[in-house]
């Protein structure tokens, strides 16, 4: 009897990263630098730091942003639990508050060229070609990436130009 052997394909998925509550841009790091650290995955590039307006209630500070590209055996719904894990980890405590102030948010943006639609999860993220938070980071490091459904970042850009969003030096 022949054994086989069982080779998990990489997927490049790419994460938003966000914080607004804490340190933020201490977080951010922290958290783009944990990434890496999540089993079966490895870091592929990641984003500058960007500063955004909450899109939730105003009476909350400004988000730092940035974008990770990691290559992951990880399924997507496990990588989705692992992402919860740590912000869990990060103090995250989800409220009654939608798009309250965090400690950390994690999205999972795109897993390979997936289109998934669960309960729980959505890839593409639903929000990514209306947030210029997302899309700027993104482009910062993926410009030519296709965004299933919805055509390359650097054409989504126009979407997003009049919201408000600067790059941390």
């Amino acid at each position: 009897m022949q054994k086989s052997t069982y080779i998990k394909k990489h997927v490049m998925a790419y994460i938003g990263v966000g914080s607004n509550l804490g340190d933020p841009r201490a977080t951010v790091r922290s958290a783009l630098a944990a990434l890496g650290q999540l089993p079966e995955t490895r870091p592929s590039s990641v984003s500058g730091l960007y500063r955004s307006p909450p899109m939730g209630p105003p009476d909350q500070p400004d988000f730092i942003n940035a974008v990770a590209a990691i290559r992951t055996t990880l399924a997507p719904l496990v990588l989705l639990s692992s992402l919860q894990s740590m912000e869990h980890r990060y103090g995250r405590v989800r409220g009654p508050v939608h798009w309250g102030p965090r400690t950390l948010d994690l999205d999972l943006l795109l897993y390979g060229d997936a289109q998934i639609t669960e309960d729980v999860l959505t890839v593409p993220h639903p929000g990514l070609h209306k947030r210029a938070f997302v899309l700027y980071p993104l482009h910062e490091i993926a410009p030519d990436r296709e965004v299933p459904g919805r055509g390359p970042v650097k054409g989504l850009l126009a979407g997003v130009s009049d919201q408000c969003i600067s790059a941390i030096p």
